[in-house]
């Protein structure tokens, strides 16, 4: 990619996001971006970080630790979200090293994630994954087993602030972001991580906290 145009394509993103909530009638700066920065290196996130983006997120614990701390040591008011799944025994890394965690989705991650933030006594914020189109390939937890998933977060004293969700693919993503609100407001949570590059001015429109931005801002792969 041309790092070059990361500052537009940053502007550009941040626009569309203000016209989306000025469209919903919600307050400007409702909705945080985060800039999805998986398989992209330094070079490529510099720009970025040079144009003022200060939240970004990742896919895997892994990639995450090779590239973050020397970013964040130069930039250290960066927020870092993990997006992507994460295997229980990578609770441990994922609290030491993120601010907040977008794929809680089982009962043997809520143990995990409670032991790892007693351990490090840091207590990154959650969002519950809900597999919102039934889509067996996908993470997240069933839509009728969320309230129990809830409760057992709860339970653990985790710091769970909202839902998120991925949309089927190819179909019209209203309807399913909708319902993640819907079912937010009836469990009392405040976040929805919800949208991403191909669909977040319509998350917006529908509520997004939280909006994932990978390709408009980086590029395609």
């Amino acid at each position: 990619m041309i790092t070059d145009d990361a500052p537009q394509r940053l502007a550009d993103v941040r626009e569309r996001i203000a016209r989306a909530e000025q469209l919903a009638k919600r307050p400007a700066g409702a909705t945080s971006l985060i800039a999805v920065s998986k398989t992209h290196e330094a070079p490529a996130i510099a720009p970025l970080i040079a144009a003022g983006q200060r939240v970004f997120g990742e896919n895997r614990v892994q990639e995450a630790q090779a590239k973050w701390p020397a970013l964040r040591e130069a930039t250290p008011d960066i927020e870092l979200h993990l997006v992507g799944q994460l295997q229980s025994n990578k609770a441990d890394d994922a609290v030491a090293l993120f601010d907040a965690i977008h794929s809680l989705d089982r009962s043997s991650l809520v143990a995990a994630l409670a032991k790892a933030m007693d351990r490090h006594d840091r207590r990154p914020a959650c969002f519950v994954q809900v597999d919102i189109g039934d889509e067996p390939q996908k993470g997240g937890v069933a839509v009728p087993e969320l309230a129990a998933l809830l409760a057992e977060a709860r339970s653990a004293e985790l710091p769970v602030i909202g839902l998120m969700c991925v949309p089927p693919l190819e179909l019209e993503p209203a309807p399913w972001f909708a319902l993640l609100a819907k079912l937010a407001d009836d469990n009392g949570l405040p976040g929805l991580s919800m949208g991403m590059s191909g669909d977040y001015e319509t998350a917006v429109t529908l509520g997004a906290t939280h909006v994932r931005v990978g390709t408009a801002l980086f590029g395609a792969r």
